[in-house]
């Protein structure tokens, strides 16, 4: 009913930056939250930045003052701008909406596939 499709992704240098975005589309009426999380090797998956429809981004402590999450309501996308990049950014990224489906009266949450964003040293 909904997807997720991201872009963005690659291999970037240590201090370097990429920007990732990831758009929504389906059976949309409207979207309450959408954020960004990611899974290093051998890890659990962690909340990068979460965004409320008319709120401030909320960020993980260790991506503050290098990360900027944003979206835009109109074209249902959310992006991840990405600066002063470091080896232990390294991660599968995913998108994630928490969305009202058109015609029906409860969220539904959703993922994106993920895309892998690998820096090196």
């Amino acid at each position: 009913q909904v997807q997720l499709v991201e872009s963005g992704g690659g291999l970037v240098q240590a201090g370097g930056s990429l920007r990732l975005s990831c758009a929504a589309s389906g059976r949309i009426f409207s979207i309450n939250t959408m954020g960004w999380y990611r899974q290093a090797p051998g890890k659990q998956r962690e909340l990068v930045v979460s965004i409320i429809r008319g709120g401030s981004p909320n960020y993980a402590d260790s991506v503050k003052g290098r990360f900027t999450g944003s979206r835009d309501n109109a074209k249902n996308t959310v992006y991840l701008q990405m600066n002063s990049l470091k080896p232990e950014d390294t991660a599968i990224y995913y998108c994630n909406a928490l969305v009202v489906v058109a015609g029906q009266s409860t969220y539904l949450e959703v993922w994106g596939q993920g895309t892998l964003v690998t820096v090196s040293s």
